[in-house]
């Protein structure tokens, strides 16, 4: 077994392992919160500190998906075609766009308005309130396109004979 070859194996498993925090984080919250509860004053207590860290493990977790999904296709040669949807990576580049959505959902919406729920930034009880209907607004997409995403990757990889 090459380098290159034992890089992708543990690229791999750190994109599941990436994959089960990150996906398995949306729907735990979904689970949880099945519906829109405002935040609630800030409590600067032990609660908000695993929150805290628990956000922050779900948000990372996000970066190792995108790392080593780009990895491994680049290292199979079929970043490009992933990417323009080209032949027959279009089933997965449909899902792995769809993942591109979500990271940016995530990094982009999401996480500024969490960091005022949370207490990374000061922010008036209205302005929680407010942002906190935006983060659950936001986790619930994320929710939603995590099963499109893993369908079109799965698919792609394991089930063209689907599409022909």
């Amino acid at each position: 077994m090459t380098f290159a070859s034992s890089l992708d194996v543990l690229a791999r498993v750190l994109h599941i392992f990436g994959i089960l925090i990150w996906m398995g984080h949306n729907y735990a919250n979904v689970i949880q919160n099945p519906k829109f509860t405002p935040a609630q004053p800030a409590d600067p207590g032990a609660m908000m500190a695993a929150m805290k860290r628990e956000h922050g493990t779900f948000r990372y977790a996000s970066l190792l998906v995108l790392a080593t999904g780009l990895y491994m296709l680049w290292y199979r040669g079929i970043l490009i075609d992933v990417l323009t949807l080209s032949g027959h990576s279009v089933v997965m580049g449909i899902g792995v766009w769809t993942g591109l959505i979500m990271i940016a959902n995530l990094w982009f919406v999401l996480w500024p308005h969490q960091k005022r729920v949370l207490g990374f930034i000061p922010a008036s009880d209205s302005e929680r309130i407010r942002c906190s209907r935006i983060t659950f607004l936001s986790s619930r997409t994320n929710s939603i396109l995590s099963v499109v995403a893993l369908f079109f990757m799965i698919t792609g990889a394991h089930g063209l004979f689907l599409y022909t």
